[in-house]
């Protein structure tokens, strides 16, 4: 006699399809889905500098919102973004860069400060206006 089939065999995602449902989901204003996501599952911190290179700026967008939430409800936690966000700095693509800087920004920590100083020179002028504005700086300083 044969086993029955099950239609519907459990699968697992894997961090890319979720790394798009995140996007997904942040680019329909679900944040608050995604906060609750965040909350349960620390790593996806690692995930953020990744998710700010959505050519969507609604994703973008959705990640400040996103980190201005979490900032309130855990900021012991957001620290894990900062090594992600921190590479993005160096992204060739301005816009890139510039959403790293405000999120690490919103985390407003030291640690999370410190890597922005050499991005006062950026060749982006928005960019270095960007941190000079989160670092506290005129810009005849």
């Amino acid at each position: 006699m044969m086993q029955p089939t099950n239609p519907n065999p459990a699968r697992t995602v894997s961090d890319t399809e979720l790394q798009q449902v995140i996007a997904d989901f942040l680019a329909l204003g679900h944040v608050d889905n995604i906060v609750a996501m965040f909350r349960q599952e620390p790593a996806y911190y690692s995930w953020t500098g990744l998710l700010l290179t959505d050519e969507r700026f609604a994703v973008r967008l959705g990640v400040s919102v996103l980190f201005e939430h979490l900032a309130a409800l855990c900021p012991e936690h957001t620290s894990l973004a900062i090594p992600s966000l921190a590479a993005q700095l160096h992204h060739p693509v301005d816009w890139v860069r510039g959403e790293a800087a405000s999120v690490l920004g919103i985390i407003g920590t030291e640690a999370a400060l410190a890597p922005l100083h050499p991005l006062v020179t950026d060749a982006s002028p928005q960019v270095a206006e960007i941190v000079r504005d989160i670092l506290g700086m005129s810009r005849h300083a």
